[in-house]
């Protein structure tokens, strides 16, 4: 297992992580798992002997009992952890109890400490945008909860990409700490995060950390135009996540990731994880698996190296349509892009030429 650098901070993680999720299925969470402390302990345990050190969870999941499950199966190795949470889902009908606001903030935090268990959290994400909140009291709570211990870092998900902007730039000129992560959705079939988001958080200084790498179990090869969701996991039960743009591209890429797992004798799984984990500024994967088979498959795929070709196979499928004004800076000045977007606008320049050449 590979570490790096989260952003532009000290904090080093390991290229995977383990999401809780699956650890305890309750509160609206039944289809996402389910298991029991033991297995929940044995996860960790051999998440950490496979050189993993990230263990992320959300006051959303369960309602903070995938926090709780979390926190008893920290025992003796906090030190060896990385732990990060979430807060902004709305959890009650009380209208304080969600967002980004410091009133929420606070109270989540002290709530999500008691329930791991710790005295303090490595990471703390604020879960989604909030912009009935003004971005400086968020950011100003934030940087309070690091001066007072009870968090070393902070971040942000499911965030535009100009409200990443602008809550970095607004922490950084007033003098204050700037989130340093940002958890994403990004899959070979949603690649959307490659428009802005994935070159935003590069150029910013900000680690791109990618949620439900396998599409929140699309990708796993178990649903395909033959086959539906197995019956008690959330794409046989109806969860309503993620949003399938393109019903067929997504039928047509299962059959490829089919095709080059069968050739490298592995899973679907393995083979979305190995095209993700290489993609350009991408720092983290965050797995969550719901057995000890899967997490040992899911963590296996780090050693998979796909083929040069496989790659472009997968990846020229599935490139994005060049939304305005990238397809005219792909066209007018790729010479001018920086590092951390060139790959992204020669794939639409490749996309388009193509078109062309068709008509």
């Amino acid at each position: 297992m590979d570490y790096n650098l989260l952003g532009n901070s000290g904090l080093t993680v390991s290229k995977y992580a383990l999401g809780t999720i699956p650890f305890t299925g309750t509160n609206g969470f039944e289809n996402a798992g389910g298991m029991s402390q033991q297995q929940a302990n044995k996860m960790i345990d051999y998440a950490l002997d496979q050189g993993i050190n990230q263990f992320d969870t959300a006051n959303l999941y369960s309602k903070g009992d995938s926090e709780i499950a979390l926190g008893k199966a920290i025992r003796d190795k906090r030190h060896d952890m990385v732990i990060s949470s979430k807060t902004g889902f709305q959890l009650t009908d009380n209208p304080n109890d969600g967002g980004a606001s410091r009133l929420n903030i606070e109270r989540s935090v002290n709530e999500s400490l008691q329930r791991l268990n710790t005295d303090y959290i490595d990471l703390y994400y604020t879960h989604l945008w909030d912009g009935q909140v003004p971005t400086m009291e968020t950011i100003q709570a934030m940087n309070d909860l690091i001066q007072q211990g009870k968090i070393r870092y902070w971040g942000v998900s499911n965030y535009s990409g100009w409200a990443l902007a602008k809550t970095h730039t607004l922490a950084v000129t007033n003098n204050m700490a700037p989130p340093i992560a940002q958890q994403i959705y990004y899959t070979p079939e949603a690649r959307e995060a490659e428009y802005e988001l994935l070159p935003a958080g590069k150029e910013l200084g900000v680690g791109n950390s990618i949620w439900s790498p396998l599409g929140e179990g699309l990708l796993t090869g178990k649903v395909s135009r033959t086959k539906s969701g197995e019956a008690g996991t959330r794409q046989g039960d109806g969860w309503p996540e993620p949003y399938i743009k393109d019903h067929e591209l997504f039928y047509n890429l299962v059959d490829v990731l089919n095709d080059i797992a069968t050739q490298h004798n592995v899973s679907v799984a393995q083979v979305t994880l190995a095209w993700l984990r290489d993609r350009p500024n991408v720092d983290s994967l965050v797995l969550a698996a719901r057995t000890q088979a899967q997490l040992q498959d899911n963590i296996a795929s780090y050693n998979l190296q796909l083929t040069d070709n496989e790659i472009k196979t997968i990846t020229e499928l599935t490139n994005p349509e060049p939304i305005y004004p990238l397809w005219h800076r792909a066209m007018n000045a790729y010479d001018k892009a920086s590092t951390s977007e060139k790959t992204y606008l020669e794939g639409y320049n490749n996309l388009m030429n193509n078109k062309d050449s068709m008509l």
